[in-house]
């Protein structure tokens, strides 16, 4: 990775765009090769944050990078016990380190840390050397070693003696031991097999206990640190009266071999001494001697048996091997010395670690496959299989796990993430080692899915239909239309808005952004706008926002808000003329009152009644056709004036109305009922010119009469031919108050005929419908002739 910057920082300099590719393939290469290792030394001791290295400048990275990569030191272990500074890219220790205390069971001290990069993701491997220092002066076990030796030993024999501990190694360990100055002893120091180093006093010339009978002697160890420390204890000499035979263990090395998960009280080995003594001298007691304090905590010597059991809590990891040294004296004080050396077999009894380095809490959506999530190292104290594992992910999840180097892994996404279908990963990572008896560990690990606006809002409907009755009040709320989006935050957040077309008038609605519900902005007139159409969008606050549409139906529900118009008769005129014979039979048909009504459905349902009459038996309405006829015969006795008052209603809810005023004149003939209409009037004096003009205008009508007869009568004989195959046509739906003063083209004029009659009566500008059967309505918009033949 430092070769990576390094490589770069060249390029730029050189400035050749051409040499930066070479130097970067170059670097390439070398990354896949392997990664260096950063090696460092310090002595122990130093204080705490004692500069270490300079990570910065040994890796060529330059300062701004190491913030910038959120560049970190992770220590192997729970325990972190360096420090990086980002702005100075300066190593330092976080505290002193003591290497005793570290390595306690290593003659060398070697801390492992990796610097980690992120963005993108780097290790660096690094080791620190923790020098030693001669900080510990050899130490006896016993300031005082008793030494009881019988006055006939010959010269030349050895006697073991307790050996020094120095904490220190190499060098500042213990080198060398010397003996206060006496006539009897020297001292002999040889190695072991094992490399550590044993002492024994020798006897150089015959003791004689009458004349000494105890002897002091001053035992100095020394390492070889500069300056020297060194350490001293006394030899105390006891000179015993003669005792010709001395204990003898039955071998001289005693090898077990116990599993760390030995019980208490479990038996190791049981060391024997034999001695051919009587008596006291013959009775042998067992002790350790040269056996550190570790593994006098660990085992327990049977002084009288010799048994050694286990006490502690034997551990491989702390210790693979024990090695004691057993001292067997009788009662005169001879002894002898045996080892035991116990080899500790591993046990799979520590699970594997779990170490999280680096972890992305929360990754989008869209995040592509193979996206480093997380970062973790796995540890097993254990040896051989019981020290090798394995890891993987429980249940079926969109990630994988890695191998890298080390015992390190990563977590990657291996497959496309949706977070509307699941929002959060809780990930557990099993680590399992490949003992007998398989241990395994886990961690958990909880990723967030981010949202990213992948989903457009969906309405509830494709089309809304809501309705209103007219004459609303503005801003009438109508409805609510609902549109949702499945993903969070402001990526789900809809607001509504209306679709403008061009070319189209301003709509009549209005949506609230935020609710969605719907608004009338006027009133309506069901008369004018029955129902219309807009299209609503919603769209998402995500960026860029996605969106849907629907139609919006607005249905206009009719209101009894017009009354009844009349087109025959007119309102506007005086009250109508209608000529009855005396001779007209009951149902013959008087007039008919023709109306519309502009509103629709039961609104514009019309009934016609007499409300008044001059003879209310004479005549009677037709109460869905508005046909006014005799309900019986005209006799002599009716008055020759006859004044109805017709009205019409609705049928809404409050129900509206209008009136209609007939006069109806009696006559026995025309003659007759221009004679009476000519004594009514008012007599007016006689013009000649005007005598002329009537003449004229009487000559006229007479020949236009004679025409009109003739084609009513052809028309009327087409017109039974054709009745069966013709359809009935049909009255205009709808009228307003303007089109009374204007009748609409259906409306024709006809000369009809009373038959039965012996004078020439006729009538004229009377207006003309389709006939219907007795007691059938009329349909919607349809009325009934006033005048049929």
């Amino acid at each position: 990775g430092w070769l990576f910057w390094r490589v770069m920082a060249c390029g730029r300099r050189s400035g050749g765009s051409k040499r930066q590719v070479i130097l970067f393939i170059l670097c390439v290469c070398v990354c896949q090769s392997g990664a260096e290792t950063l090696r460092y030394s310090l002595p122990e001791e130093m204080e705490r944050d004692s500069f270490v290295a300079n990570i910065a400048k040994d890796l060529g990275v330059p300062l701004s990078q190491l913030a910038a990569r959120k560049a970190r030191v992770v220590s192997e272990g729970n325990e972190q016990l360096f420090r990086l500074d980002q702005s100075t890219g300066v190593l330092t220790a976080k505290q002193s380190l003591d290497r005793e205390e570290i390595c306690p069971q290593s003659d060398t001290c070697t801390l492992v840390f990796k610097i980690f990069f992120e963005n993108p993701l780097q290790l660096i491997r690094g080791e620190v050397e923790v020098r030693d220092v001669n900080d510990n002066s050899p130490v006896f076990p016993e300031k005082e070693m008793v030494l009881k030796i019988i006055e006939t030993a010959s010269p030349g024999s050895r006697f073991p003696l307790e050996s020094a501990q120095d904490k220190d190694v190499g060098i500042n360990g213990l080198q060398n031991y010397s003996l206060g100055p006496n006539p009897h002893f020297s001292l002999a120091i040889g190695t072991a097999k094992d490399g550590l180093k044993y002492l024994e006093l020798v006897l150089q010339r015959q003791l004689d206990r009458e004349e000494q009978g105890e002897l002091n002697l001053l035992l100095t160890a020394t390492d070889g640190g500069s300056p020297p420390r060194t350490g001293t204890a006394q030899v105390r000499i006891v000179v015993l009266d003669a005792n010709d035979n001395i204990p003898v263990f039955d071998r001289e090395v005693y090898e077990v071999r116990l599993a760390e998960n030995s019980p208490l009280e479990q038996l190791v080995v049981r060391v024997a001494a034999a001695d051919p003594d009587e008596g006291t001298n013959g009775e042998v007691r067992y002790a350790f001697t040269q056996t550190s304090e570790r593994s006098r905590q660990l085992f327990q010597l049977n002084r009288t048996t010799g048994e050694i059991r286990v006490v502690g809590n034997l551990d491989f990891e702390e210790a693979k091997s024990h090695k004691m040294v057993v001292k067997a004296t009788d009662g005169a004080g001879l002894s002898a010395h045996c080892k035991v050396q116990v080899e500790v077999l591993d046990v799979n009894d520590n699970a594997p670690e779990i170490a999280l380095t680096s972890l992305t809490a929360s990754i989008p959506e869209d995040a592509p496959p193979r996206t480093v999530v997380a970062l973790f190292s796995v540890r097993d104290r254990d040896s051989g299989d019981n020290g090798r594992t394995e890891c993987s992910i429980d249940g079926d999840l969109p990630f994988s796990l890695t191998p890298t180097f080390d015992n390190y892994y990563e977590l990657r996404t291996n497959a496309a993430l949706d977070r509307e279908r699941t929002a959060e990963y809780n990930i557990t990572i099993t680590a399992t080692d490949w003992g007998t008896k398989r241990l395994s560990s886990q961690e958990r690990i909880f990723v967030q899915i981010s949202d990213v606006n992948d989903n457009p809002p969906e309405f509830t409907q494709e089309v809304y239909t809501m309705s209103v009755t007219e004459n609303n009040s503005p801003m009438l709320r109508i409805g609510s239309m609902k549109a949702t989006d499945a993903d969070t935050g402001k990526n789900a957040r809809v607001n509504y808005a209306l679709v403008r077309q061009e070319g189209k008038e301003q709509p009549e609605v209005s949506v609230n952004a935020e609710s969605g519900d719907v608004y009338i902005l006027r009133s309506l007139d069901y008369e004018k706008v029955r129902a219309f159409e807009v299209t609503v969008r919603a769209a998402d606050g995500g960026s860029p926002p996605l969106s849907a549409q629907a139609v919006l139906r607005v249905m206009v529900r009719d209101e009894n808000d017009n009354a009844p118009v009349l087109l025959h008769p007119a309102p506007d005129s005086s009250a109508a003329g209608e000529l009855v014979p005396r001779w007209a039979p009951s149902g013959y048909l008087v007039a008919k009152v023709v109306a519309v009504d502009a509103d629709a459905g039961q609104n514009a349902w019309l009934s016609y009644e007499l409300a008044k009459a001059t003879e209310p038996a004479l005549f009677r309405v037709g109460l869905h056709s508005g046909e006014v006829r005799t309900a019986r015969a005209v006799t002599e006795r009716d008055a020759a004036r006859q004044r109805l008052l017709v009205l019409v209603r609705d049928r809404g809810q409050p129900p509206r109305s209008a009136t209609a005023t007939l006069a109806v004149a009696l006559v026995d003939g025309f003659s007759e009922a221009h004679l009476r209409v000519s004594e009514e009037a008012p007599a007016a004096e006689p013009e000649e010119p005007l005598t002329l003009y009537l003449i004229a205008s009487l000559v006229c009508v007479s020949a236009l009469f004679l025409a009109t007869a003739v084609a009513a009568v052809v028309v009327k004989v087409r017109r039974a031919r054709r009745s069966e195959a013709e359809t009935l046509p049909t009255f205009p739906a709808t009228a307003t108050a303007s089109s009374a003063g204007s009748l609409p083209r259906s409306y024709v004029y006809d000369v009809c005929f009373a038959a039965g009659t012996v004078n020439s009566e006729f009538r004229f500008l009377r207006p003309l419908f389709p006939c219907f059967p007795a007691g059938l309505p009329p349909g919607p918009g349809e009325q009934r002739s006033s005048v049929c033949s």
